[in-house]
Parts: C-alpha cells; structure tokens; sequence
C-alpha cells in the first residue's frame, strides 16, 4: 500500500498552501489525473485534460457561496502524480483500476480526471466488488452503449456498455442527445436498468424520482464534459449543442448528493484549446463543487 505518491499541495488540485493542507494520510479526498487517449475518435487532447484542471484549480476560490464555507477545509484534499500511461488500452484500465482500489483501501474518496472516457471501465471495477448494487450517474451528450468501436471492445464510445457488463451496477445518463440506431435494442432490452434523461425533454426531467427508485444504493458520478452544451463547452472532442449549462449541471449533482451517498466520481474528456482557458476553470470548479457536494454536506 505504498505505491501512491503525491505532489506536493500547492503543485496538486486547488494549489492549496500550508495552512490550507493537510498530510496525504489525513486527506478524505484523492485527486487522481489520468490522461488516458487511447481509442479517441474525432478531436484529440484528452491526455492533456488532467494537468489543464490542476492548473486552474489554482485559480479557484476555496470559499463555497452556496455552502458559505471553505470545504476543503473539512474534508481536505490530496492530488497524486500523473502516471506513466500503458499504451494498451486494457493495461491502462488495470492501471486505474489499481490507483482507485489503492484509494480505497485507505479510506479515500477518489475523483479521477481524465482523460477519455473509456477509463470509467476501469475505475468502477473496485466499487463494483464493494457494493452489491452500484448506480452509475452518467453526465453526457452520448449514451456510449456500443458494445465497442472501430474494432476497440473498451472504446469511449462502449464504456457505458462495459460499465453494465457489471450485473450489480444500473444506469441514470442525464442529458443524452446522440445514440446511434445499433445501441437502440440494448437499451431497449435493458430499460430495467437504464434510465435515460433525454436532452430534448429538458423541461420535464425529475430526477428526484429517477433517483428515488435507487433509495439505498450508493452512487457513481461520472461526468463527460461534453455533457454541456458546446458553446460553453467547446473544449472537447466531440462537442454537441443543445446540452446543460453550469447551474443546470451544479443543480443536478446537488440532486444526486441529496439522494444518497456518492462514493466515486471521475470527470473526463477536456481536450483544452490553447488561449481558451475557460473550460478548464470551469472543469476545475465543476470538480470542486462535486467534491463538495460529496464530501462536505450542506447547511
């Protein structure tokens, strides 16, 4: 159980100092960047996603308007070194795989920034061992229930199809709006374990609902940034308009906390534009605010 190594704080997550920190060991929170680009189909850069976040976490205010705190303070925050990354796709889900169980097993809540999103197979395998039921929250604009791609079984656009291979886990995907005719019949078939919160039915979404029919089993969040709508977020490979804007998402992940425990979340696919630093703020203060939600509680 010693091979996590962390950066120091003020080069980590929130660039916190001395009197912002606390030792690794005493951290609730590990903050885990895994720049995987592996099976990416159409704009590239997600290896650089994780240290674009870390870097504009440096620049986000620790002080919550909404919680009227710090929360960092209450449940303090440690950020790994950027591994090394298997060029093999199956080998680098085994290495994620190892990072979050390694979490884990000293207690931790791991937030793993990616990244492509077919890392997500890998870091559910731990929580899936733990928990005899396990709901995914799926923020995305794609609903990734190929069964692979372009010849890749573990390809972003399968990972929720390897996700549900899982027979313990269920699936909430909030704000859908591209699915491709092959994955119809799967979800169709599995409508007992899918719920879809299409895009175009903004208006009428009730997740509360969605979410109390899972009463008592814990929740994974795993956040695809193209989930946002494309003019907020162009800062990813595969953009999409007509998707959710910050306070629609803040609002939502606020809902998920309220109905039950969230033990794990990851938060992928920036591809960062030279010059456009915005989404990589707003990837920072979206995972802040994830973290908070999870780990701080609310007044």
């Amino acid at each position: 159980m010693n091979s996590l190594k962390f950066v120091p704080p003020e080069k980590g997550f929130l660039g916190l100092n001395a009197n912002d920190s606390i030792a690794p060991d005493l951290a609730r929170a590990v903050v885990i960047p895994f720049g995987l680009e592996a099976s990416v189909s159409y704009g590239k850069g997600t290896r650089n996603g994780p240290a674009a976040i870390i870097a504009a976490s440096h620049q986000v205010e620790l002080f919550d308007e909404e919680l009227w705190s710090e929360p960092v303070r209450e449940f303090g925050v440690a950020t790994l070194e950027a591994p090394g990354i298997s060029g093999n796709l199956e080998s680098a889900l085994t290495q994620i795989e190892g990072l979050v169980e390694e979490s884990l097993e000293r207690d931790k809540f791991p937030l793993v920034l990616g990244g492509e999103h077919s890392l997500t197979a890998g870091t559910i395998r731990p929580f899936v061992k733990r928990h005899k039921q396990l709901t995914i929250v799926q923020f995305d604009a794609h609903a990734d229930l190929r069964d692979g791609y372009e010849g890749e079984k573990f390809s972003h656009a399968a990972v929720m199809r390897r996700v549900l291979d899982h027979d313990n886990c269920t699936l909430v995907s909030i704000g859908i709006r591209s699915i491709s005719a092959e994955e119809i019949p799967y979800l169709e078939d599995n409508s007992s374990r899918i719920s879809v919160l299409w895009a175009k039915d903004q208006d009428r979404w009730d997740l509360q609902q969605v979410l109390a029919a899972r009463a008592g089993v814990p929740f994974y969040v795993t956040f695809d940034l193209d989930a946002l709508d494309s003019s907020l977020m162009p800062a990813t490979g595969t953009p999409e308009p007509g998707g959710l804007f910050y306070w629609q998402a803040v609002q939502l992940l606020r809902e998920v906390s309220r109905s039950g425990p969230i033990v794990g979340a990851d938060i992928v696919e920036l591809a960062p534009i030279q010059g456009l630093h915005g989404c990589d703020f707003l990837a920072a203060k979206l995972a802040y605010k994830l973290l908070s939600y999870a780990l701080a509680g609310r007044k």
